[in-house]
Order: C-alpha cells, then structure tokens, then sequence
C-alpha cells in the first residue's frame, strides 16, 4: 500500500514539475522572443520569407555589418524621444505611489479603528468606484478640464491616476491595518503616545511588509496604464506605455515597429527587476494580508 502511494506521489510530482516548466516557457517565451528580436533589423525580426532570419541576423548582417544591433535602441531613445517618456513615466508614477500611500495609509488605518457603521458602506462605495472601468471616469474629466485648460499635462493626470488608484489600496491597506492588535495602539496611548505616534512610531514599523505590498500595485498601476494617460496627456507628454502604441502607427500612416521592440524591452525590463527585488516583501505583504480581514 505504501509503495504505491509513494509511486502516485512521485508521478504527481514529475506532472508538476512538467506542467510548471511549460507554463513558465510559454509564459516568458514572448517576451524573450522580443527581448532577442530587439536587436535585428525589420527584415530579419518580422521576416514573412523566412522566419530563421529572427534568429541567424541575416539582414541585420547585410545592413550593419554584424547579427546583432542596438540601433532600435538608439533611435527610439534619442530619435524618437524614448527618453522623454521614460521620464514622464517616471514622474508620474512615484507621484502616484506617494500620494496613494499617503492618503492609504491614513484613510485605511482611520477606517481600520473606527467602530461607526458607516465605514461598511464607505467601503463599499470605494470597491464600486474601483470596479467602474476606467474609460466610464476618464470620459467624465474630459470636457472640465478641457475648460479649465488643464488637459494634456501631468499633474493632471497624477490627480485622476489617484482616484482610480485609492479606493484599491484603501481596501488593501484596510485589510492589512485589521491584522493589527488594537492592543498595540492602546498601549502606546498608555505609554503617553498620541495618535499619530502611535500609528507612526508603533503601527508603521509592523505595517512595513503592507505598505510595500500597496506600493509595487500602485506602481504598476500608473506604470502600466494606457487609458488614462493616452486621454488625458498630450503627445509631448506621453508615458512609455502610450509612446509604444504612437511607435506602432496607425491605418493612415505607418509606425516604426522595431522602435516599438526596443521600447517594449526598455519599458519591461525595469518592472520585472523592480518586482524581483521586492518579491519576499510582496509575498510576506500579501500572506499577511490574506490571515485575518
């Protein structure tokens, strides 16, 4: 009996570990693909004649001189002010993540302690705005800041990336918030504390894991957001992502596709490093979270 639930385990276990290694290639395949097809010319990487192009360079050779080239990278940084954008992202997104932690951190703690009923409900209206899709808010902001000539410029759209962005970590930091003893504050209060030492100098310090955890969302959150920022920012002021999408073209006039690859890279790459290096605190944030709501 024992040798054949130790034979059912190990098939299981070799399943596993199969299912795991191709749901991991098929996952990062795209974007491998991409990463190498980044440095070859147009004919090479979107080769219709032969698709080995992608991989031997074999224009890339004939136009450069070698089978590989950094001239997507080049052109789209400085030609096509990739550089600018990437700046603007930057801008935008630790704007973003500041104001949101901020305001979270207080707003969720505050709802976290209250004992009033109406913390439910204003809860639950800030689920219902979070779940609204962001097209059915942003079209909503258009026409006022079309009035008040405040369209196409950033701070704008820090402001409206916030609102769409708080409701999402008001909830999660709210969950986080519950996971800590009363206890605590009520001994700091003891301790002669007021209420804003103790949620920083007590409450804050266990809370870290929690805040990192809202932090890297609210990144990827103004990071990655295409709606928001192709509406409401002007060209000049174009975020990485909505910059990749102007690279493409459209019907009436052609893009520059290989512009688009190197930006694909240059803007993914950062993310995936960014997320690596916080990864225990994202876990430890998420498994806490999850023990007590």
């Amino acid at each position: 009996m024992g040798s054949n639930v130790n034979k059912y385990s190990k098939q299981l276990i070799i399943f596993n570990s199969v299912f795991i290694f191709l749901w991991l290639l098929i996952s990062v395949f795209p974007f491998l693909w991409t990463f190498w097809g980044s440095f070859k010319v147009k004919a090479d990487f979107f080769s219709r004649a032969e698709w080995t192009y992608a991989l031997t360079g074999f224009n890339t050779f004939i136009e450069t001189g070698g089978v590989t080239t950094i001239k997507a990278y080049i052109e789209s940084w400085i030609e096509g002010e990739f550089w600018r954008a990437t700046m603007n992202t930057m801008i935008i997104t630790v704007c973003v993540v500041t104001i949101s932690l901020f305001l979270g951190t207080l707003g969720a703690y505050a709802l976290s302690r209250s004992t009033y009923k109406y913390t439910f409900w204003i809860l639950i209206a800030a689920l219902i705005f979070r779940a609204m899709p962001h097209i059915t808010l942003v079209s909503g902001y258009l026409f006022p800041f079309f009035q008040l000539n405040v369209w196409g410029i950033l701070p704008t759209t820090i402001i409206v990336l916030v609102a769409i962005n708080q409701p999402f970590t008001l909830w999660l930091l709210y969950s986080f918030f519950k996971t800590v003893p009363k206890e605590l504050d009520e001994s700091a209060l003891i301790d002669g504390c007021t209420y804003f030492q103790a949620f920083r100098f007590v409450i804050m310090p266990v809370m870290w894991p929690g805040v990192v955890t809202a932090g890297l969302f609210s990144m990827m959150l103004a990071y990655n957001d295409f709606t928001v920022t192709a509406l409401l920012l002007n060209q000049q002021n174009y975020t990485m992502v909505p910059k990749i999408n102007a690279y493409l073209g459209t019907v009436e006039y052609g893009g520059n596709y290989m512009w688009a690859v190197a930006s694909v890279v240059s803007a993914t790459a950062p993310l995936f490093m960014i997320i690596m290096f916080f990864q225990r605190q994202l876990i430890s944030g998420l498994t806490a979270g999850a023990v007590k709501g």
